[in-house]
C-alpha cells in the first residue's frame, strides 16, 4: 500500500480554479475522506491523485515518487465510481477478472485471486450470474471486487454508495469500512455526506470553493471546527452561532455576550470586532438559574432526546436535551453553554480564534 502526499495542488480549467493550493498527507493504510458540497473541488482532487486529471501546478507523491505528470496507467491505483461501470455482457466472474486478463496474468492465478476476492466480499454464489440482473448492492460489490483483485497501491472511490437507497447505503458503508480494516488498504473516498464521512473516515479533509478548510480526525473536526463553514457543515443539527460585537485579550477566559459574561476556553490571541460564539446543540442545557435567556419556539421529539429551538437576542439556538425534560413553546428559559466546548470565530473571515481547546487544529 502507499502514503500519498499532496503539496500545493492547483487545478485550473481556463479562468476557473477548481482546486486552490491544497496540501495534506494521506498515511499508509488510512481511510481518508474528501468531504464538501457539490463543486468544492473534492472530485477534481481525487481525479488528480488518480491521474485522470493532471494538475496545473503542485506535487502528488505516492510512496515518495512524484507522479504529478504521470498518466493513470503508471500510478497503480484502482478507481470505484458511483455508477458501477461494469461490463454488462460479462458475468460477475469475468468482470472481476478483467483487469488481470488485461495484464496477462496466468489463468491459474486469476482463478485463485477471483475466488479470494469473492470470499472477502461474500459473493461466491453469484460469480456465474450476469451483472445485469443483480441488485445495486451486489453490483457495487462486483465493482469493488474488480478494484481489489489486482492489489493496487491505493483505492480511489468517488461517491461509490451514492446510487443506493438510504437504508442499504448505511449497510454498505459498514461493509466497506470492515473491508478496509481487513485489507488495511490506503483508500481515498469522496463524499458530500458528512455523516458518511464521520462514520467511515480515519481522517477528513473538508473542502469549500476549491480550498481545504480543515483536515483532521472526525472527532477533531467536530469538536474544534477551524472555520464557520466547517462548523455549519459538520453536525446534525449544525453548530449554533451567536453573533455579537465584542473584544477580549489573549489570555482571557470569558467574553461579554450582551449583558451576560460567557466563560470560554482561554484565548491564545486577541479577539475584537464582529464575533461569533459557536456551541453544539448537545452542549446547551436549559437551566432556571442561567442568566442568558431564550424563548422556546419549537420542540422536535426524537425518542431518547428532543431538539428544542429557541430564539435569543443573538440568534436562534437549538438545544439537544432529554426527551423527558419539559420545554413549553412560548416560555422563556435560561440557557447554560458548556464553557469547555465553546468556539469563537471572526465573523468576517470565518476563522476560529486560537484557544486552549483548539491549539492543535489543522487549518487548510
Amino acid at each position: 500500500m502507499a502514503e500519498i502526499v499532496i503539496r500545493n495542488l492547483r487545478k485550473e480549467f481556463g479562468a476557473f480554479t477548481a482546486v486552490k493550493g491544497s496540501s495534506f498527507t494521506i498515511r499508509d493504510g488510512e481511510f481518508f475522506m474528501l468531504l464538501g458540497p457539490s463543486g468544492c473541488g473534492k472530485t477534481t482532487t481525487l481525479r488528480m491523485i488518480a491521474g485522470l486529471e493532471l494538475p496545473t501546478s503542485g506535487e502528488i507523491l505516492i510512496d515518495g515518487e512524484d507522479v504529478s505528470q504521470k498518466p493513470a496507467s503508471q500510478r497503480d491505483i484502482a478507481m470505484v465510481f458511483q455508477m458501477f461501470a461494469l461490463y454488462p455482457h460479462l458475468n460477475v466472474r469475468r468482470n472481476i477478472s478483467y483487469p488481470l486478463v488485461s495484464q496477462g496474468v496466468p489463468k491459474s492465478q486469476i482463478a485463485a485471486k477471483v475466488a479470494e476476492v469473492a470470499r472477502i466480499l461474500g459473493i461466491e454464489d453469484i460469480l456465474d450470474k450476469p451483472v445485469g440482473g443483480l441488485s445495486g448492492g451486489d453490483r457495487q460489490r462486483v465493482a469493488l471486487g474488480r478494484a481489489i483483485v489486482r492489489n493496487p497501491k491505493a483505492f480511489m472511490m468517488d461517491e461509490p454508495l451514492g446510487a443506493l437507497d438510504a437504508e442499504f447505503r448505511e449497510h454498505m458503508a459498514e461493509e466497506l469500512r470492515a473491508l478496509h480494516d481487513r485489507m488495511r488498504a490506503t483508500t481515498v473516498y469522496v463524499t458530500h455526506d458528512q455523516l458518511e464521512a464521520m462514520q467511515m473516515g480515519d481522517k477528513i479533509v473538508v473542502m469549500n470553493h476549491g480550498v481545504v478548510e480543515q483536515f483532521g480526525t472526525p472527532q477533531e473536526i467536530y469538536d474544534h471546527p477551524a472555520t464557520l463553514f466547517v462548523a455549519d457543515f459538520i453536525g446534525s443539527p449544525a453548530m449554533n452561532f451567536l453573533r455579537f460585537d465584542g473584544q477580549a485579550r489573549a489570555g482571557a477566559q470569558s467574553i461579554a455576550l450582551g449583558d451576560t459574561v460567557m466563560d470560554l476556553p482561554q484565548l491564545q490571541e486577541d479577539a475584537a470586532g464582529a464575533l461569533v460564539l459557536g456551541v453544539r446543540p448537545e452542549h446547551v442545557t436549559l437551566a432556571d438559574d442561567a442568566l442568558y435567556r431564550g424563548r422556546v419556539e419549537a420542540a422536535e421529539y426524537l425518542g431518547t432526546t428532543q431538539i428544542v429551538t429557541l430564539s435569543t437576542a443573538h440568534g436562534p439556538v437549538k438545544a439537544r436535551i432529554p426527551s423527558g425534560q419539559v420545554a413549553r413553546v412560548g416560555e422563556k428559559v435560561g440557557l447554560r453553554l458548556n464553557a469547555r466546548t465553546l468556539a469563537l470565530f471572526d465573523a468576517n473571515s470565518g476563522r476560529a480564534f486560537r484557544t486552549a481547546a483548539n491549539a492543535g487544529v489543522h487549518h487548510g
